[in-house]
């Protein structure tokens, strides 16, 4: 079992930054795929960026956060970062932090074992 809490939420306007954590606990000694995932009202949840947890640290993003958003890990605290610049108001939504096992990231949502409670990122115009 492996519980996961964001953190860093909240209200910016447009061309901010934000940086949201995800603390680990329970099994985070094992080889997990991190990511973070979206989700607006009225619409599904949406991959944004996944880590690796162990090994090389490879990562990967969806095309519409590439160049503004960097994911990032610190085994030490068992913490994975989203750090999002130049928001926009489009990226207004509640985000998620989720894992799986194995060595491999998925972007749908139901390729994820476990998830957080979420954190809100509302971007003001």
């Amino acid at each position: 079992q492996v519980q996961l809490v964001e953190s860093g939420g909240g209200l910016v306007q447009a061309g901010d930054s934000l940086r949201l954590s995800c603390a680990a606990s329970g099994r985070t000694s094992s080889s997990y795929v991190m990511a973070w995932f979206r989700q607006a009202p009225g619409k599904e949840r949406e991959f944004r960026a996944a880590i690796t947890w162990s090994g090389s640290r490879t990562s990967y993003y969806a095309d519409s956060v590439k160049g503004r958003f960097t994911i990032s890990r610190d085994n030490a605290k068992n913490t994975v970062y989203l750090q999002m610049n130049s928001l926009k108001p489009e990226d207004t939504a509640v985000y998620y932090c989720a894992a799986r096992g194995g060595r491999y990231y998925s972007t749908t949502p139901s390729g994820y074992d476990y998830w957080g409670q979420g954190t809100q990122v509302t971007v003001s115009s």
